[in-house]
């Protein structure tokens, strides 16, 4: 049978419609469809380091296309338990969350499924009820032994550049080890520091009973005082907080800065330390990567939920930056911190 020019003009067209159509179809693809939506729940928003998670969250949002992230803070496990029904009563299909008390994580997790919600852990790790790690959870996080590792390096480095005597130098490693990344932390900063030749024997742990420089600072000095023949200090700590309280306790036990090497983790909780006139013990920061989380938390979140991917348990985020009193600015602004 033979078509009109006209016939065959309409045919095509008619095929056009239905092929865009078609392609429009898919929901998850759509511009006129709803959008995934995704809850990204923080302990402490205040924090630029949750600040820059949610920013770069809204980054692969925006990348991956049809994505909404809702931001939420929960600095409590009331309010983390409100916030996931909150998710649910808003359509959202799955949330990351760093999780104010690792021990919630049972209940995070009921309540997840009830709402057949996706979760992905990140910057802390979940327990159960028997207070051990939830490995069946998706987890991004920095890698803990490996930023640890770095810490002991950098300081028996400097201890060389120093050329300061083994025999007049010890450790003093303010520890938190009923928390795991903490101890996998100072576990591995010893270890590097051993590894590099320093006297296991010099190396001093002392337990903080809370990460900050108050519990900090306690915990050094009941060290210090134990040990007056000790010259030279380098301080250990799970964070910047940590460290600085060791800082503080030489500085008030008149210890001169020359005398003292002290390096964090965190890097945003040194900017005050870094920026003052006169440089102290501190020495400087390991800055994670909280740009990193942010954004790769999101993108296996949708890819999970889009496309059926299931992330790895547990992803290691290597990317650190040695923040010291000369680069600090210029290295937090390329983080957008």
């Amino acid at each position: 049978m033979k078509l009109s020019k006209r016939t065959f003009l309409k045919s095509l067209v008619a095929v056009s419609i239905l092929t865009v159509t078609g392609l429009n179809s898919n929901p998850a693809y759509s511009s006129s469809a709803e959008p995934i939506k995704l809850g990204f729940l923080v302990k402490q928003p205040e924090e630029p380091w949750f600040q820059t998670e949610w920013a770069f969250a809204d980054k692969a949002a925006k990348d991956l296309g049809n994505v909404q992230i809702i931001k939420i803070a929960v600095p409590d496990g009331e309010k983390t338990l409100n916030a996931i029904d909150n998710l649910a009563a808003n359509g959202a299909k799955g949330f990351v969350i760093c999780t104010p008390d690792p021990k919630l994580g049972p209940a995070i997790m009921a309540k997840a499924r009830a709402y057949d919600l996706k979760v992905i852990a990140v910057d802390d790790q979940f327990l159960n009820a028997a207070g051990e790690p939830m490995t069946n959870v998706p987890l991004i996080m920095m890698a803990a032994s490996e930023i640890g590792q770095r810490q002991g390096e950098e300081l028996y480095k400097e201890m060389q550049n120093r050329k300061w005597d083994v025999k007049d130098t010890a450790v003093l490693a303010i520890t938190a080890d009923e928390l795991d990344t903490a101890r996998r932390r100072t576990e591995g900063s010893i270890g590097a520091l051993v590894k590099a030749g320093f006297p296991k024997e010099k190396i001093y742990k002392s337990p903080t009973k809370s990460n900050d420089i108050p519990g900090a600072l306690d915990a050094a000095n009941s060290m210090l005082v134990q040990h007056p023949e000790v010259k030279n200090w380098l301080i250990v700590g799970m964070n910047d907080n940590t460290v600085l309280g060791g800082v503080r306790a030489t500085e008030g036990q008149g210890f001169k800065p020359e005398n003292v090497v002290a390096i964090g983790i965190n890097g945003v909780d040194a900017v005050n330390e870094l920026s003052k006139p006169k440089a102290t013990g501190f020495l400087g920061s390991l800055l994670p990567s909280p740009d990193i989380h942010g954004y790769r938390s999101v993108e296996l979140l949708t890819k999970w939920i889009r496309d059926g991917v299931e992330p790895e348990k547990y992803i290691a985020v290597q990317d650190v930056v040695f923040l010291k009193r000369d680069n600090f600015k210029e290295e937090l602004s390329k983080k957008g911190l």
